[in-house]
């Protein structure tokens, strides 16, 4: 399993606009550096009127393949 942490902000009128966009991804820069593209539905159960906001812990398994997403704090 791989971690990864990154801090995001985006506003509900920008994640809105994600989010109707099929096929959408949001990139990321991970606390080491890394560049990460996560599907903006992923977000979905943290959208609230404020947007997406916080500290995210993104879970891969050992081939790369998305096992869980979770909001740490906001």
């Amino acid at each position: 399993m791989k971690q990864f942490y990154f801090r995001l902000n985006i506003s509900y009128s920008a994640f809105e606009q994600l989010y109707k966009t099929p096929n959408t991804v949001v990139k990321v820069r991970e606390e080491s550096g890394k560049m990460l593209q996560i599907p903006a539905k992923r977000f979905v159960p943290y959208f609230s009127q404020l947007g997406v906001r916080g500290r995210f812990q993104l879970t891969l398994d050992d081939n790369n393949k998305f096992q869980s997403l979770q909001l740490l704090n906001q």
